[in-house]
């Protein structure tokens, strides 16, 4: 099984226009799609954790698909 990053966005349910993303990290032995469509058990346990927050949309990733590393090839700064 490997790591993978469902990220979740949540919006306030008495203020429907703030939203964030949540990162929820659990093993998944499937691909990113079969990850994205066994995923809402996982978001309705974290909805009702988080009762102040409703889910909106959601996607997997593979962690650290976002380092990018610089031209030069050192990773980014920060």
């Amino acid at each position: 099984m490997n790591p993978i990053d469902l990220i979740v966005t949540v919006c306030a349910v008495l203020s429907p226009a703030t939203c964030e993303e949540q990162h929820l990290v659990f093993n998944w032995s499937g691909s990113l799609q079969q990850c994205a469509m066994a995923a809402p058990p996982y978001i309705a346990q974290w909805v009702g954790e988080h009762p102040k927050w409703t889910a909106v949309r959601w996607r997997c990733e593979y962690p650290h698909t976002n380092d990018r590393a610089g031209t030069d090839g050192k990773p980014p700064a920060g």
